[in-house]
């Protein structure tokens, strides 16, 4: 399975990418959204898992962005949104897209592992 990575959090970015690799996928990370969607744009990926607060642009506009390459079934398929932010407006809108959503802190980081690497 082919992973992006989207988080800003060095340390949740890099303990993804290790575990997620022990898991036998292979990754891809990026801090910033903006260079997450050129890389949507020239990559295909199995899987996107996706903060929702980055440094530049938010989780949405990379799923509003990722719509120009997948249909919007692909994106709520293959996008797993990852936040410390549970607004009822946040929960609202992640659930408009059809998209999985884990909060952070991870209350059990194999349970997450295992839903990132759930066949799509």
């Amino acid at each position: 399975m082919n992973i992006l990575i989207i988080e800003d959090e060095p340390l949740i970015r890099k303990s993804l990418v290790k575990l997620l690799e022990r898991a036998g996928a292979t990754t891809t990370a990026e801090a910033l959204g903006e260079k997450a969607l050129d890389k949507i744009r020239n990559n295909s990926y199995d899987r996107i898992v996706c903060d929702l607060m980055l440094s530049d642009i938010t989780g949405f506009d990379i799923i509003e962005g990722s719509k120009v390459y997948y249909t919007a079934e692909k994106v709520s398929a293959m996008f797993i949104i990852i936040t410390a932010y549970s607004s009822e407006q946040v929960l609202e809108r992640a659930k408009s897209y059809g998209c999985k959503l884990i909060q952070k802190p991870f209350d059990n980081i194999t349970d997450v592992i295992e839903q990132i690497m759930e066949p799509i």
